[in-house]
């Protein structure tokens, strides 16, 4: 289990497997809500995650590859692409500077 202090967090990723639907508009709506805060939100491939990431986000069905692939990196997984309470538990990281763990 990997942790991070919410105001360490600057870089996000949102991680899919192919990389060209529900994702990328949950990329986009992150990079609204996340921005005010000094933080970036991108998309990448789940086997092409930059090393730079500070949390990854991904769907559930990919969490066990996300985290084998990335096991020093806090990953979140959610069921929705819209309104996962993930999402909401990030963001008030970031907002409150607390602890984010996978």
């Amino acid at each position: 289990m990997s942790t991070i202090q919410g105001s360490d967090i600057r870089k996000v990723v949102v991680a899919c497997d192919a990389g060209m639907g529900s994702s990328v508009m949950l990329t986009s709506q992150l990079q609204r809500t996340l921005k005010p805060y000094g933080v970036t939100v991108e998309h990448s491939q789940v086997d092409r995650v930059p090393g730079d990431a500070d949390v990854v986000l991904c769907h559930a069905g990919l969490l066990d590859r996300a985290r084998g692939n990335l096991p020093d990196k806090v990953v979140i997984g959610f069921q929705m692409f819209m309104g996962d309470p993930s999402f909401t538990r990030l963001e008030n990281a970031v907002k409150e500077g607390g602890s984010l763990a996978d």
